[in-house]
């Protein structure tokens, strides 16, 4: 890749430097001798900041760049992923199509990597993780992708479901997903008895949506914790949503949170409509993984969201009443850093050595970017200018 030069840049709202990058990462800050060859890039005082990452996204089910979607009244889960499996199948655009959309958008906000959710049912068979794949393969170079076969419908109440589950692990999915143990399958023991074995048969990650709230919710996170410890997957296992844990009074907060901990089951929360927030910061004291993401994006479910993971740290620290810089900036720190421990990347922390992925963006602190949400003037990956003010430099499609 040879270097690049991106003069006048603040890393974090500091002072003015030139970042050296080589091969795709930073290998001097204000290097004293430039080396031959070297491209020059004029940052323009611009502040810089770590890439951020979606670490809950759920791009089969987005109708970006497609026609306006209106949405039926749904008052519960169930009416929700009836009314979801509906609407799809009367999408005129592919999966693929959708899914690309999206992609292409978010990697102009500056998003470096995805966990995307991709349905797997008898009624879907792997169309959604094959479109999610085929979706993600022309921004290999420009966006790392992880797909979670998603049991929407249902793990044991939807039989056939498990078979195409552990399937698609070799047919694009990286991740094996579960869905409310009680809430929805009604059988705690056995659903997760279905995911553990699974993941010790094939070596895959578990990735758990837990919308169960109170007591039952309370009990799943203890008991997904219990197994992780017990079947030696620290660090592989995530429970995303959690509602459960913005009902813990600080005690039971804490004394979760070190379970949690002690387990290495990481969190991962989207701070989307009136849903709980999971209470990172007492969490993370603690030592959990906390990552963030946009959950649904203009699909069945919700005609909010962007796939832009600068107003997903916005919206965070709203919802959780963050007011000083120091809040502020913990909650793109959620955005950036939790979401790349949580896939498995290297920190792009702006220090030598780390991966050249950052936005150059107009403001002064980090603090401010997470309030005004400015577009990103340029977005680098691996050294290379891939967007500017939220168009791609080239469209892989």
């Amino acid at each position: 890749m040879g270097h690049v030069l991106f003069t006048r840049v603040r890393p974090y709202g500091g002072a003015l430097r030139d970042l050296l990058v080589t091969d795709g990462r930073i290998a001097a800050i204000d290097p004293t001798n430039r080396p031959e060859h070297v491209q020059v890039v004029e940052g323009g005082g611009a502040l810089a900041l770590p890439s951020p990452v979606d670490a809950h996204i759920h791009p089969d089910k987005s109708t970006w760049g497609q026609r306006w979607l209106s949405r039926e009244p749904a008052e519960t889960l169930r009416e929700l992923i009836d009314g979801d499996v509906a609407t799809r199948m009367r999408m005129a655009a592919s999966v693929e199509e959708r899914a690309g959309a999206l992609i292409a958008h978010a990697v102009g906000r500056g998003t470096r990597a995805m966990r995307a959710h991709a349905d797997v049912a008898p009624v879907y068979g792997m169309s959604n993780v094959h479109g999610v794949r085929a979706a993600a393969t022309p921004f290999a170079e420009a966006m790392d992708l992880q797909v979670v076969a998603f049991p929407q419908l249902g793990l044991l109440t939807e039989p056939g479901t498990a078979d195409l589950l552990e399937q698609s692990l070799k047919e694009g999915a990286d991740i094996i997903g579960g869905l409310d143990p009680i809430g929805v399958d009604g059988d705690l023991d056995g659903h997760l008895d279905l995911l553990f074995g699974m993941a010790e048969r094939t070596g895959a990650p578990i990735d758990i949506h837990l919308h169960d709230r109170g007591r039952p919710g309370l009990a799943q996170v203890t008991e997904i914790a219990r197994r992780t410890r017990t079947a030696g997957m620290q660090g592989k296992v995530t429970i995303s949503h959690a509602f459960c844990l913005a009902e813990c009074d600080p005690a039971e907060l804490e004394r979760t949170g070190e379970l949690l901990a002690d387990a290495g089951v990481a969190l991962t929360t989207c701070a989307l409509g009136d849903e709980p927030v999971v209470p990172f910061p007492p969490l993370r004291a603690r030592g959990v993984l906390v990552a963030a993401g946009s959950d649904g994006v203009r699909d069945p479910w919700t005609p909010f969201g962007d796939g832009d993971m600068i107003t997903r740290a916005h919206l965070l620290a709203y919802r959780t009443d963050a007011r000083t810089d120091e809040e502020l900036a913990a909650c793109y720190a959620v955005v950036a850093h939790g979401g790349a421990d949580l896939l498995g990347l290297d920190r792009a922390d702006l220090r030598v050595g780390d991966p050249a992925d950052f936005v150059l963006l107009t403001g002064e602190t980090v603090a401010q970017a997470v309030v005004d949400r400015p577009l990103p003037g340029m977005v680098v990956r691996a050294g290379n200018v891939i967007a500017r003010a939220g168009h791609l430099e080239r469209n892989p499609r």
